[in-house]
């Protein structure tokens, strides 16, 4: 199926940036949609508790989506979920994207598809996934009541997801390949001092083990001595950082060295109509509250694009 209309926007993610921008898009009266290869919120379904974002001293990630939903529905914005996008063309003055269920053209995109989360890359990671190890800690987290996990990282991402998971485990061991965490010190504070968090400094996993049922041990290596030891636990839950979801887009706009899409502060990349948003993009702070702000930024100069660029009621070539 062909979508026969050309819409002004389409926006590629349905997390915070691109709710943000169907927001702003929908009040500066331009027609477009929400385009989603999975659920509405994106990481937010696997957000806990955010604690950081204004207006909310504390709310759950699926209590804020309800939220984003709800306002989405009030402006009449359109979502089209689970939407598997096989094709983009974004080298012509209409962008064309192609999914299982349709094509669809439009004068401006926004590629919010955000990231995910970074591998360790080594042996039994792949073996061990849904039998000991996850990448998403509320999602698993209370299949390991009672046992002894281990989590690898420590940015926030990391700290977080540990203390979320002090709640079901007897214990929590936190590979760092530093001797300092990376984390916020708010974070720091509470992990720290947790009677149920241990560490394992300077180290990294570089073996997971186990039996035909799950996790058994890890191998870890100390980076400075290069000592390796055997520990034992039940879960790995790595924590390393994310790669970006860009590989539809490789070759047709500029990505860094690792793949986040390069923009302007107004959220524009190198090609004319194409805007970039939230944790896909290269920036020096991935959050929430970072995302809805590229979100809004780049729906407003998408909305002044439009005006400059095509003339009312136009269908370009």
């Amino acid at each position: 199926m062909e979508e026969s209309r050309i819409r002004d926007f389409i926006i590629l993610g349905g997390g915070p940036a691109g709710v943000s921008a169907a927001i702003y898009a929908a009040r500066g009266m331009i027609d477009c949609f929400i385009l989603d290869t999975a659920t509405l919120g994106g990481q937010l379904n696997w957000t806990e508790t955010i604690e950081n974002y204004p207006g909310y001293l504390k709310i759950s990630g699926f209590e804020l989506i309800e939220k984003f939903r709800e306002q989405l529905e009030n402006l009449n914005v359109e979502i089209k979920q689970f939407q598997e996008i096989q094709k983009v063309d974004l080298t012509k003055q209409v962008k064309i994207i192609e999914t299982l269920e349709g094509t669809y053209r439009a004068k401006s995109i926004l590629i919010a598809t955000g990231a995910n989360p970074r591998k360790l890359g080594v042996p039994g990671e792949k073996e061990f996934i849904g039998r000991g190890v996850s990448y998403c800690a509320v999602c698993d987290g209370a299949f390991f009541k009672e046992k002894n996990i281990t989590v690898a990282g420590g940015g926030n991402s990391a700290i977080e997801e540990s203390l979320y998971l002090t709640r079901y485990a007897s214990s929590v061991t936190i590979v760092h390949r530093r001797d300092e965490l990376r984390a916020s010190k708010a974070y720091q504070e509470k992990v720290l001092n947790h009677p149920k968090i241990k560490f394992i400094w300077n180290s990294v996993i570089e073996e997971i083990k186990g039996n035909d049922r799950a996790v058994t041990d890890i191998m870890v290596k100390n980076v400075k001595t290069g000592k390796i030891e055997e520990y034992k636990t039940d879960g790995v839950f790595p924590y390393i950082g994310a790669n970006p979801n860009t590989g539809l887009f490789k070759g047709q706009i500029n990505l860094d060295e690792t793949g986040y899409i390069l923009t302007d502060e107004t959220m524009k990349t190198n090609v004319a109509g194409v805007y970039a948003a939230g944790d896909v993009r290269k920036t020096n702070l991935r959050q929430l509250v970072v995302s809805a702000s590229d979100g809004a930024i780049a729906a407003t100069d998408a909305i002044k694009y439009l005006d400059e660029v095509f003339e009312e009621n136009s269908i370009p070539a």
